[in-house]
């Protein structure tokens, strides 16, 4: 995607500022949002205690930077984000800041908020140099449905604040097995009356599936088909876009492998198969003083801690089936965790997505505060707000998405599930959203798009739709015609590409970019210049595609 749609919402948004002048309330929280448009996407990690939150932060950055025990600084609100260098500093309820000293104990980051209590403090930046902190910020939340009703108070304000907006633009939940407080939080992130987020921008996650059935080696087999369940679930399916079952303690172990502990491994690996599953039978069994095994019980508890059960047994296999350095294993290890699923699915939604999930941020704090604080130009702020959610594709692919979940489309089983495929529920990539494997030929991803554009324009124009089915219809149809122009054969000579934008036709009226003109009524196209080859590199990086309209060659 351009940053057009980033410079539609900071006009607008320039606008309101210029009708609330006088309210300096106003003008501070449209001045955040401006900023904020400009920032990395804001990813909160929620779910509730010890549901390894902090686990996977550390696995998604590679490195142990968030505290894992139960200490002070687990009941507070922890933002990290990319800088130059390691630094942390300390915001507090009365608006003073202070900075702590950046050090490390056994390769851990230390957070100690001594002598700040954890009420005191609203939040604590950590800056760390991690290229995985780039284009994305990742804000670690304390417990829900904790013992102590504070700290779940503070997430709770933080993520689903009862009359503004959520800090977050996006969530990852994660989760043992679902229960009702986590339906619960799901039900409030996605409130429109609150939040306005719906289903699009979050993500449940299994986070500890290595736990199943004792850490057996085929924990995520089983955590997968549990994972299915919930996925098609009615009520979870409204709330999330995917669930995923990962092991979080295997994969932060992985990408922080260490050699002696590598050594070790190696050492449990070589063991003849009698004795080495009769030590890996039970945690009991492994950390006995008579095991028939050249490593420490204190290492072997080390290896427990790190990384479970499960992950001891996977490493032993792993290793055995010729992943004989560290890396090569902790690459292995980090495989099969079942992080690089998450990771494709965050990227393809989330990083994708990620100017058209902030635009939706900035226009729900936009309307709170117009509910708010209104200005006398309220209605005209309003309207233009409605008209950039009208006019830009993007905004109406997630709403239709969020409509799809929760009061469906007005189509059958089989067109609501190929609607959803083709607006990017399963990744935004022109092969994700055609069904295709990612190495599919060029022709037959061009056979596949123009086919997919057929269908839905010939299903367009059905006179038996009701409106919302037509509408519905009628997004899809413009996801289509940006994919076939994405899709061109190679054998097809490269060309400047013509767009040109235009407000939505009347939805059931048949009409689509490119008909002749007369057909129907249009405002005047804003024309727009893109270059083919820049734009399939932005598709191919998962990025939307905001081209809707005629396309015409020059």
């Amino acid at each position: 995607m351009s940053s057009r749609l980033l410079d539609q919402a900071d006009d607008l948004l320039e606008l309101a500022a210029e009708h609330c002048a006088g309210d300096a309330v106003a003008l501070a929280r449209i001045r955040e949002q401006r900023a904020r448009l400009h920032e990395p996407l804001r990813v909160a990690i929620a779910g509730m205690v010890k549901a390894g939150k902090s686990t996977l932060l550390n696995a998604v950055i590679g490195e142990e930077i968030a505290p894992t025990d139960a200490g002070e600084c687990t009941k507070v609100i922890v933002w990290y984000r990319h800088g130059a260098a390691p630094s942390i500093t300390v915001h507090l309820r009365d608006g003073g800041t202070r900075s702590l000293p950046v050090r490390r104990v056994d390769g851990r980051l230390v957070i100690d908020l001594e002598p700040s209590t954890p009420d005191e403090v609203e939040r604590v930046i950590v800056e760390w140099p991690s290229g995985r902190l780039e284009d994305v910020t990742l804000i670690d939340t304390p417990g829900i449905a904790s013992l102590s009703s504070d700290i779940s108070a503070r997430s709770a304000a933080f993520l689903t604040p009862d009359a503004t907006p959520s800090e977050a633009d996006a969530v990852i939940y994660l989760t043992r097995h679902m229960h009702s407080a986590d339906v619960g939080f799901l039900s409030a992130f996605h409130d429109p009356a609150v939040a306005r987020s719906g289903t699009v921008n979050a993500i449940a996650v299994l986070s500890r599936a290595d736990e199943i059935g004792a850490g057996r080696i085929d924990a995520l087999l089983s955590a997968r088909s549990i994972a299915e369940r919930y996925r098609t679930d009615g009520s979870l399916r409204s709330l999330a876009l995917d669930v995923v079952p990962i092991a979080g303690l295997l994969a932060q172990s992985a990408r922080t492998l260490r050699e002696h502990e590598f050594d070790a491994l190696r050492r449990l690996a070589r063991l003849g198969r009698t004795d080495r599953e009769r030590i890996l039978v039970s945690v009991d069994r492994f950390v006995r003083e008579d095991a028939p095994i050249d490593v420490a019980v204190d290492e072997r508890r080390n290896l427990l801690q790190r990384f479970g059960m499960f992950g001891i047994r996977m490493a032993a296999v792993s290793i055995r089936s010729g992943h004989h350095d560290a890396t090569a294993l902790a690459d292995e290890l980090y495989r099969r965790s079942g992080m690089d699923d998450l990771i494709h699915l965050v990227g393809g939604q989330f990083r994708a997505r990620s100017d058209a999930l902030k635009v939706r941020s900035a226009l729900a704090a936009l309307r709170a505060l117009l509910e708010e604080r209104p200005p006398a130009a309220a209605s005209l702020i309003e309207r233009s707000v409605e008209r950039l959610e009208s006019n830009a594709h993007e905004l109406r692919e997630l709403a239709l998405l969020s409509a799809a979940r929760t009061a469906g489309l007005g189509l059958g089983r089989a067109e609501t599930a190929e609607a959803e495929r083709l607006i990017g529920a399963g990744g935004t990539s022109v092969e994700d959203r055609l069904g295709l494997p990612p190495d599919a030929p060029r022709e037959d991803v061009h056979r596949a798009a123009t086919a997919a554009l057929q269908r839905w324009r010939a299903l367009a124009g059905s006179p038996l739709l009701d409106r919302s089915a037509a509408e519905a219809c009628d997004v899809v149809t413009r996801s289509c015609e940006a994919l076939v122009v994405a899709a061109g054969p190679a054998s097809v000579e490269r060309r400047r590409l013509h767009l040109a934008r235009s407000p939505e036709p009347v939805p059931g009226t048949g009409e689509h970019p490119g008909d002749p003109p007369g057909q129907g009524q249009r405002e005047p196209a804003e024309e727009q210049h893109l270059d083919e080859d820049a734009e399939l590199g932005n598709r191919e990086e998962g990025a939307p595609d905001e081209r809707h309209a005629g396309v015409h060659h020059e």
